[in-house]
């Protein structure tokens, strides 16, 4: 018989997640339930603000920077047909070295949407709902019967989730800022001579969704609001750095669409994909904790979830 399925949580971890189990398991019920769902903009709700490009890692990024990336012969090299070193022409005022390849960046505001519609067709139904506590998700299907898998794709809110309330969990503030301007090269640039957690960074989202303009990497900071010295910092370096992007005008060049705040994720000790058992009838299968590489390990971390809810099962057949 396939399992029901409840999972806590509809930002990209989650909704992938569901994507995968719907197509892995025929019959099995899904049901989705989340506090803030695609189309919502809230602090607590990390997805949207993504800039959701592709940025190499073998590890998760550490606090201290983006270790790895920017060293002269970079692990990551021979993943790209066209990754080449930057020439002394090419690069920007006060670096030293860089390297350019092909990416891609996902624009957020169509994809969430995007897959939220595509769980809807393999049958996943959704609903609104906010937990105190992981296991009162056991009751929340929408068949009306006790979930046998409960997902917990609850992101930084499983540091304050009664039930799992995990103490490694810790926000990085990110601040943007969106513009209209258009600037189809991708920048990520490590370090700056303003703030510690300053960072320079662009990212041009597909289908007109504007280019976001970075930004901060802020360990343990809480702050929802933004914050227009920052906000400045920010606009001035990308145009000091690309004049091109506001037309040689400076930050008077820049039409501004919104400012941003997000909250990334971050557990020490890296992502938790492990399951878990709630009671003598139901498991947990957590996926959270993906700092700032959410969007770009969001299909191998829910393939890992696939798999361990495959293992659940088994051992239950075992059983009979």
């Amino acid at each position: 018989m396939a399992p029901t399925i409840v999972i806590v949580g509809a930002g990209v971890s989650g909704l992938t997640s569901a994507l995968l189990l719907s197509k892995s398991i025929k019959g099995c019920d899904l049901t989705i339930v989340a506090k803030h769902m695609p189309g919502d903009y809230d602090i607590e709700y990390a997805s949207p603000w993504a800039g959701a490009n592709f940025e190499p890692r073998n590890k998760d990024m550490e606090v201290e920077g983006q270790l790895g990336l920017f060293d002269l012969e970079p692990w990551f090299k021979d993943l790209f047909d066209d990754y080449r070193e930057l020439n002394k022409d090419e690069l920007l005022p006060g670096t030293d070295s860089g390297c350019g390849f092909t990416s891609v960046c996902i624009n957020t505001a169509i994809y969430l949407p995007w897959l939220l519609g595509q769980c809807r067709k393999a049958g996943v139904v959704f609903k609104r709902g906010v937990l105190k506590n992981i296991k009162e998700a056991k009751t929340l299907s929408h068949t009306g019967r006790p979930a046998d898998i409960i997902i917990n794709t609850t992101g930084l809110g499983a540091r304050k989730l009664g039930g799992v309330e995990d103490t490694a969990l810790a926000p990085i503030r990110a601040q943007i800022v969106l513009v209209r301007n258009e600037l189809p090269t991708m920048l990520s640039v490590s370090g700056t001579e303003d703030e510690p957690a300053d960072l320079i960074y662009t990212m041009q989202r597909a289908a007109g969704g504007g280019t976001i303009l970075g930004g901060t990497y802020d360990m343990n900071n809480w702050e929802s609001a933004p914050d227009p010295n920052i906000a400045l910092r920010i606009m001035k370096r990308v145009v000091e750095a690309r004049p091109d992007i506001a037309n040689g005008k400076g930050v008077a060049g820049l039409d501004v669409i919104r400012h941003g705040v997000g909250l990334r994720p971050y557990r020490h000790g890296g992502v938790r994909i492990e399951d878990e058992k709630l009671d003598e009838s139901t498991w947990i299968v957590h996926n959270y904790g993906h700092a700032g590489w959410g969007y770009q390990g969001s299909y191998g971390c829910a393939e890992r979830v696939v798999e361990l809810v495959d293992k659940i099962r088994a051992q239950a057949k075992s059983k009979l």
